[in-house]
């Protein structure tokens, strides 16, 4: 059957667009965060959304998996097989590479899966507009990644996350069928809202194939602040007091100390302000022009200020390389979670408290997007397979009102505890969801929604 299915995937995108070679395969059979890998019994690469749809339907004829990826730059297992997964198809998006013109009147563009995040930067740059998501995987991380997992990034306080950005999709659902909502109308009030229901779905539901997607104007100019505070609430409260009414805040980003010194030995890059401090803020407001400063900073803090492009892109470099920093020092337990606003502190104390009754435990790093209440979690030491530190993080999450997910989806990572944060009526709706689109469970089984035994829930 697996050799039929092969020949069928082969006759529906060409030859040399099915691969099956182990050490080809290798790369996209385990995620960024190296923690999840699955069996791939080969990986489609269609060139457009006909070939998606040949590709599903083949798939679902022999009842075998089928897993959208993009970028693969996730960190929760969403884009790869579990391990206990059967032999899936994986269907990369990166042939699915269409890049209409901007819509100038209505501030829109459509874009494929498969388009690069950088690459959309620089199209819509080129037109006068911006596409409002930005992370620092931009380079890597595609459009169809970001909208099926709902992904945030470092704009999110100034523009929102991407459902926020998306005005219509396209897709192949699990029965081969394609729904194609491109036109991108502001009002469009006929019926269930599809799109929104698509993003954020981790390839469960379909596979998006394209997006419509709502642009906005640059800043006129901006200016970079990286200031020393002692934690997030004193950071929280420099962001209140030092962004002017009527100023746009571009991102408000906080690192404590152990992380940026990672940065700084992983970079060789020397500490960036003159004193020490626990935290360190980094602050972005837009400015009438280049080379304006459009922040009431205090003169007795501790900061350096960035204005034109080169200081300003290294400054965000202390920030975009956090991730990388740990990934040199082994496989580190990443979590992505949030918090109300004001509770960052209590909770991150909460948290390394409890994380102290694990031995294994080395250290543990945060650092994140302030304004958002998004904090990523690196806890170092245990062993990838060992999910204690993930049962004491994800229950402090719920215990203070937080997310167990904040930017990067469930995935498989965080599936099983899918009832730290939904109700029991809330995962049986998108139960049913799930039955009612894809009845046969092929569409990325195992992510976001818990399987097996019953899942923990919140304890408070």
């Amino acid at each position: 059957m697996s050799e039929q299915l092969v020949e069928a995937l082969r006759g529906a995108v060409g030859d040399g667009h099915v691969l099956t070679d182990p050490d080809v395969v290798e790369a996209y059979a385990v995620d960024w965060s190296r923690r999840f890998r699955g069996p791939v019994l080969a990986v489609v690469r269609p060139a457009d959304t006909a070939e998606v749809a040949a590709v599903v339907s083949a798939c679902v004829t022999a009842g075998v998996p089928v897993l959208a990826q993009g970028g693969n730059t996730g960190l929760v297992g969403g884009s790869v097989p579990g391990a206990d997964s059967a032999p899936t198809v994986i269907l990369s998006t990166r042939r699915l590479t269409r890049l209409d013109p901007v819509a100038e009147l209505a501030g829109q563009v459509t874009a494929g899966a498969g388009v690069v995040l950088a690459d959309l930067h620089r199209h819509v740059r080129a037109a006068g507009w911006e596409y409002g998501v930005d992370l620092a995987a931009r380079e890597s991380a595609t459009v169809g990644g970001t909208v099926g997992t709902n992904a945030g990034g470092i704009r999110v306080c100034c523009h929102g996350m991407t459902r926020a950005q998306v005005v219509g999709v396209e897709a192949v659902l699990p029965d081969g069928s394609v729904i194609s909502h491109l036109g991108g109308l502001p009002k469009d009030n006929t019926g269930y809202d599809l799109t929104g229901l698509l993003v954020g779905s981790e390839g469960t539901l379909g596979v998006v194939t394209a997006a419509r997607l709502r642009l906005v104007r640059p800043a006129t100019g901006s200016a970079v602040a990286l200031v020393g505070v002692c934690d997030a609430a004193d950071a929280l409260d420099l962001v209140r007091s030092s962004v002017p009414r009527g100023v746009r805040l571009l991102a408000a980003e906080i690192m404590d100390a152990g992380m940026l010194r990672h940065v700084c030995d992983v970079a060789s890059v020397p500490w960036p302000l003159p004193q020490q401090h626990d935290h360190v803020l980094l602050l972005e407001t837009e400015s009438p022009a280049d080379g304006d400063v459009a922040m009431d900073l205090p003169d007795d803090r501790d900061v350096v200020v960035a204005l034109d492009a080169a200081d300003k892109a290294r400054f965000w470099s202390y920030r975009e390389r956090a991730a990388e920093a740990t990934a040199v020092l082994g496989v580190p337990h990443r979590f992505d979670v949030s918090v109300p606003m004001g509770s960052w502190d209590a909770f991150v104390s909460d948290m390394r408290a409890r994380l102290r009754g694990i031995d294994e435990v080395e250290e543990v790093l945060v650092f994140g997007h302030l304004a958002d209440g998004n904090l990523h979690v690196e806890v170092l030491g245990p062993e990838p397979e060992d999910e204690r530190a993930d049962v004491v993080v994800l229950a402090a999450v719920a215990d203070h009102s937080g997310s167990i997910s904040a930017e990067h989806g469930v995935g498989r990572a965080k599936a099983a505890y899918l009832a730290l944060t939904r109700s029991p009526a809330e995962i049986a709706t998108m139960r049913a969801i799930k039955a009612a689109l894809d009845p046969h469970g092929l569409f990325n089984p195992g992510a976001l929604l818990p399987s097996g035994p019953a899942s923990p829930s919140r304890s408070s």
